[in-house]
């Protein structure tokens, strides 16, 4: 048995900026062992936490967002040498904003990713059981989606269109030639 500690942000935050800085880091290939979790968290609102206080360096939350993993439901913050456990909310990161690039539609998160949806890039509804609300996604990379703040889904919303899907009409969007529906056309039409 040992007395290591668990690492803290300032290793980890070390780690990550060595590996950076040979580009994207590949937390994907990395495979060290798990070293305990980390008294961190990313709010709905991508507010990320540390003891309980929020991140003010935004380039320490672009760097720890560089290296952040999930394997299967549980995030981790991963580097060469240690792989810690940390709490996520909703999603690891917020899509803030998009435009339109010729039949794209381009998407940026708080912590600065950029990307086109489409067959790669799917976006995705998950309406409360309750109280049907929407949660739009868009994934950004491997298995790790951004929620679409509420903001660029209202813009999104009016740019939808109908579209035949399966075996009935849907209100969704298209981009890069894939449609992603969002709400059958009747249930929409129930609305207004």
């Amino acid at each position: 048995m040992t007395d290591a500690k668990p690492p803290s942000a300032d290793t980890l935050a070390a780690a990550a900026k060595a590996a950076r800085k040979k580009g994207p880091p590949p937390v994907h290939l990395w495979n060290p062992p798990f070293c305990g979790d980390l008294d961190m968290r990313i709010a709905r609102d991508g507010t990320w936490f540390y003891l309980g206080t929020p991140i003010g360096r935004h380039e320490l939350v672009k760097l720890f967002a560089s290296i952040i993993r999930k394997d299967g439901a549980d995030y981790f913050l991963v580097t060469p040498v240690e792989k810690v456990g940390i709490k996520v909310d909703d999603a690891p990161f917020v899509a803030v904003d998009f435009n339109r690039d010729g039949d794209a539609l381009v998407f940026v998160t708080n912590v600065g990713d950029e990307v086109r949806a489409g067959p790669d890039h799917p976006i995705r509804v998950v309406r409360d059981p309750q109280t049907g609300e929407p949660s739009p996604y868009v994934l950004i990379r491997r298995n790790l989606e951004a929620l679409i703040d509420r903001k660029s889904f209202y813009r999104l919303v009016d740019i939808g269109e109908v579209a035949n899907h399966g075996d009935c009409d849907w209100f969704g969007l298209r981009s890069e030639g894939v449609f992603f529906p969002i709400i059958p056309a009747a249930e929409l039409e129930n609305l207004g």
